[in-house]
């Protein structure tokens, strides 16, 4: 019986998609307990200090972080790999992970899609229209001006598909459910290259689980996926209070 990886975490965080993708690029076999970080109990603050998602758990190994894991499913599972062989397009792999993790997770999911889903869906409270006003005029165009010069305008980054290529496709695909798209104008590269990367099978499967419960309050989503034949624990460390995570630096 092949090993199975327990994960925590919900479907529609950009996070949690890119481990989900390196798992099912390395072929890996999962189980998750789908919840979103703002309805984690105390038991997913013991194992997640900062309440945030994913966690991967590996026997009594528990780790956080997207790119702690997707680097720990590499070294242990070498092939096929998700990082250039060539040491300065590794560094450069890993430099636009963080790009992806930091600058686009924070125009993309904190200050659009946090403000125009989260707040208002989880929290009850309203929008911030201003954050998301310049979000969408200065902060997010600032990215995709970088970003242009970054992808290519045909296949991956580096030639085969890595890290990179779906670290920067996860935040996009997140900004799309509050109808957010790419100028495709504007950043011809960029909305070619998310159009290709979200066209792939392995976010295509992600896709269909992602949308079957994106309209589903958070407290029904467990049942809804199991219905759907996700991968779902047989526990979860669901709670049916919200509460907001530690501020973010």
């Amino acid at each position: 019986m092949s090993q199975r990886y327990t994960i925590i975490g919900n479907y529609i965080s950009p996070y949690v998609r890119k481990v989900l993708a390196c798992l099912d690029l390395k072929g890996l076999d999962y189980e998750i307990d789908p919840i979103t970080p703002f309805i984690g109990n105390d038991d997913f603050s013991r194992i997640s200090p900062l309440r945030r998602i994913p966690v991967l758990i590996d026997g009594e190994l528990v780790l956080n972080d997207s790119s702690v894991i997707c680097q720990y499913l590499e070294d242990k599972h070498p092939q096929p790999s998700l990082y250039p062989a060539d040491i300065a397009q590794r560094a450069k792999a890993r430099w636009l992970e963080e790009y992806a993790d930091t600058y686009l997770a924070d125009v993309l999911i904190w200050r659009l899609f946090y403000q125009l889903a989260i707040r208002k869906h989880i929290f009850k409270e309203p929008t911030d229209e201003a954050i998301v006003q310049r979000a969408k005029e200065v902060e997010i165009p600032a990215a995709l001006d970088y970003l242009e010069t970054q992808v290519p305008q045909e296949g991956f980054i580096f030639g085969t598909l890595s890290i990179a290529d779906v670290s920067v496709a996860c935040y996009f695909r997140t900004a799309s459910f509050v109808r957010y798209a790419v100028d495709a104008e504007r950043w011809p590269r960029t909305a070619s290259f998310v159009q290709r990367m979200q066209a792939l099978p392995v976010f295509q499967k992600l896709a269909r689980l992602e949308e079957g419960i994106l309209r589903v309050p958070v407290t029904e989503q467990r049942e809804t996926l199991m219905a759907m034949g996700a991968p779902v624990t047989c526990e979860t460390m669901r709670s049916d209070v919200a509460r907001h995570g530690l501020p973010r630096g």
